[in-house]
């Protein structure tokens, strides 16, 4: 910042004499060290907003209390660690706000909580699970049960890789593969 009386440089904490906020403002007086004038300069903090893509197109703001009920939902009346669901929601809010694109998929923030809930708990992740994948038939959810039964290890030794791609697809470096079908079994007639 140049001082606006001699144009010099004046972006150094030694000419701050006086700071003050009001609102989302920071005010701060200061005195040039070259010309010796004073003047006011205004900070505004501006939050990062990171808009979500909804399945349908549509965007909103992400929003980590949206994100913690849900899991809490899911969660209810299991007997998690205090703290575990807040824990999981800081983890996906700080990678969601490393996001460099400005915005994020739906379907990133949902596979990232599933992927942490799985670990977790397994029926608080069966819960989500059920709502987030959309289960159509009770088949469906039984072929996924059996799945995490089956080899209960394959979870947590997959989970490295899964978290890194997941950070890959959020920063933009990793395209996702195009989804071909809805997880439904066709059986011949």
């Amino acid at each position: 910042m140049n001082c606006p009386s001699c144009g010099k440089n004046a972006n150094t904490n030694e000419n701050i004499t006086d700071t003050y906020n009001s609102d989302s403002t920071i005010y701060r007086h200061r005195s040039c060290l070259s010309c010796d004038k004073n003047f006011t300069t205004s900070e505004q903090i501006q939050n990062t907003v990171i808009a979500v893509v909804k399945k349908d197109g549509r965007r909103e703001d992400f929003q980590s209390e949206k994100l913690l009920s849900s899991l809490k939902i899911a969660a209810r009346k299991r007997k998690l660690p205090t703290g575990s669901l807040q824990a999981i929601v800081n983890d996906i809010e700080t990678r969601v706000m490393g996001n460099d694109h400005g915005e994020i998929s739906s379907r990133i923030i949902g596979e990232m909580a599933i992927t942490r809930l799985k670990r977790l708990d397994p029926i608080a992740y069966i819960r989500f699970a059920s709502i987030y994948h959309q289960f159509i038939s009770v088949e469906q959810m039984l072929e996924e049960l059996e799945r995490i039964t089956s080899n209960p290890s394959s979870t947590t030794s997959e989970q490295p890789r899964l978290f890194d791609i997941l950070d890959e697809i959020a920063e933009g470096t990793l395209v996702p593969p195009v989804k071909l079908s809805d997880h439904r079994k066709v059986k011949p007639a």
